[in-house]
Order: C-alpha cells, then sequence, then structure tokens
C-alpha cells in the first residue's frame, strides 16, 4: 500500500487546518483459467488490476468524511474503469455510507469465508448468492438507487443496517466475537422473492485451521448452507476448502485450493472447483498486492 499525505493551510482561507489523507492500494493477477461444463471446454488467459483510492479529511469536530472508488480492469471484460463511489461519515464507532454501500448482508461475517483460488472460482461458498445490496467494483452498485447504510460497532460487538431502491431492500445483521469465535445473524426484507431473507453464521479456530459454518434462506430460491476452512501446510503455504449444498443446485458444491507467500505482497495461488452447476473450474496464477 502506498500512502501520499498532502496538507495544507493556504487551500482553505478559512479553515485552521485543512488535511486530506489520499491512499492508493489495489492489487494485480494474471494466469490461467481452466473450464468444463460438461458439453464444451476452454482454457483462456484470467487477469485483473485493481487500483482503489480512498480519501478522507477530518473536522475540527473529530468528524472524518470520505469517499472510496476504484478503477478495474479485466482479461474480455468490458467493464473497464472507474466504479461507482462510496461516500462516509464517521465518529467513533459509527458510520454512515451513501452511494454505492457495502452492504448489510455482503458484509456479513462469513459471507466470504476463504477466497478460492486465484480468481474466487464462481463463489459458491457465498451463502447469500449475492440476493443482496453489495459493493460494486466494477459498476455502480446502488450508487444510482440511494443506497445508504448505518455501521455500528463497540468492543466485541457490531451491526450493520442498509437499504436502497432496488428491490426495496432492507438489510441488518448483527455480529458478536467471544472467545475467538465470530457469531452473525442477517435479515432482509426485500420486493424480489428469490432474494435472501434470513442468514446466519458461526467461524472461529480449532487450532490447525480456522472453519466457518454459514447458512442462508435465498427466498423462493431455498436454502444455501456453506461449510469451509483453512489451514497452514508451511511457514509460507496454505490450503482452502469447502463443501457447499443449495436447494438450486444441481450438484452438491466443492472445492480447495493452495496460497503460497513469495514475499513483498506476492503470491502464487491456485485451486480447482465441482460448482452446483455441474461446471468444473480450475485455475493458477501470481498475485502482488500494493
Amino acid at each position: 500500500m502506498k500512502k501520499v499525505l498532502f496538507a495544507t493551510t493556504a487551500l482553505v482561507a478559512t479553515a485552521s487546518v485543512a488535511a486530506a489523507d489520499v491512499t492508493f492500494s489495489g492489487y494485480g493477477r494474471f494466469g490461467v483459467e481452466y473450464r468444463d461444463n460438461g458439453v464444451t471446454d476452454s482454457t483462456d488467459v484470467t487477469s485483473r488490476l485493481r487500483l482503489q483510492i480512498d480519501v478522507s479529511a477530518e473536522s475540527d469536530a473529530g468528524v472524518t468524511f470520505g469517499a472510496r472508488t476504484r478503477f478495474q480492469t479485466s482479461e474480455g471484460s468490458a467493464q473497464t474503469g472507474m466504479n461507482g463511489v462510496r461516500f462516509f461519515a464517521r465518529s467513533g464507532g459509527l458510520e454512515v455510507g451513501v452511494g454505492n454501500i457495502f452492504g448489510a448482508l455482503e458484509f456479513m461475517p462469513g459471507m466470504y469465508p476463504i477466497d478460492l483460488g486465484l480468481t474466487g472460482l464462481g463463489y459458491d461458498y457465498t451463502a447469500y448468492n449475492f440476493r443482496a445490496d453489495a459493493y460494486s467494483s466494477a459498476g455502480n452498485g446502488s450508487s444510482g438507487s440511494n443506497g445508504v447504510e448505518v455501521m455500528y460497532s463497540a468492543g466485541d460487538f457490531s451491526a450493520h443496517v442498509s437499504a436502497s431502491e432496488t428491490n426495496d431492500r432492507i438489510a441488518a445483521h448483527v455480529a458478536y466475537k467471544w472467545n475467538g469465535w465470530t457469531f452473525a445473524l442477517g435479515a432482509q426484507d426485500s420486493d424480489s422473492a428469490t432474494d435472501t431473507e434470513f442468514a446466519a453464521s458461526v467461524g472461529g479456530s480449532f487450532g490447525i485451521a480456522d472453519v466457518t459454518l454459514a447458512y442462508a434462506d435465498n427466498g423462493t430460491d431455498g436454502d444455501h448452507i456453506v461449510l469451509a476452512g483453512r489451514f497452514d501446510v508451511g511457514a509460507a503455504t496454505n490450503v482452502e476448502v469447502y463443501v457447499a449444498d443449495a436447494d438450486y443446485f444441481a450438484e452438491t458444491s466443492y472445492g480447495i485450493d493452495f496460497n503460497h507467500d513469495m514475499g513483498g505482497g506476492t503470491s502464487l495461488r491456485g485451486g480447482i472447483a465441482s460448482l452446483g452447476d455441474d461446471t468444473t473450474r480450475v485455475d493458477m496464477g501470481v498475485r502482488f498486492n500494493f
């Protein structure tokens, strides 16, 4: 991560201090991906570059105002450019966000228990299955539909409420950390019959492995349940595994990957997944964070 700090009193004549904090971060990845849906198969180059820009300024009263946007380009994707902006105001443990909001269910602990392979390999291990408001890296997200959210944290407790005009969604989750474990419950009201209605998760460590059990009631499409784990197999290498089942899957979904840290923010990654639609996906490549 590279940080550039700009501070000046000349820009705003009426303020005692005018300061802006501008942070650039992101990652690049490239490699190969294989897909087989039982009818056709292909092996292709896969790549992505993501540059994230976070800006903020603090008022004399101690309130932080800021925004986040991203530039992203991916191999074969037409969605190249800047995404919708998320604006926020934060004071202590309270934060209000508008625009391209995170979303209460998307941001709920346990919804992304692992990050499989180089590309995510279908994300069948995400129980809410993208049926709620979420921060969009390659689009506007809820910034075009009056997205708003309130986040609060105090000690081991946290809560998150979000809403948008997309399907008239209102969602919330609460989470609590206890003795190394995180418990979370979420719910959503929506005009879409296939949006997530309820979600729950628990995650923690059994010593050699970090494990997460997550569940979502995805409306008329039924239940989605995920068991995922991550464990070290060496000083610089870890392995992630998952098994997931959903009423809308044709088959049980499962996958395994490896992540090898090469130092300096670089890693060698790869994985294989058999998805719920009976598609097989395999990837391998390099990721570098900056």
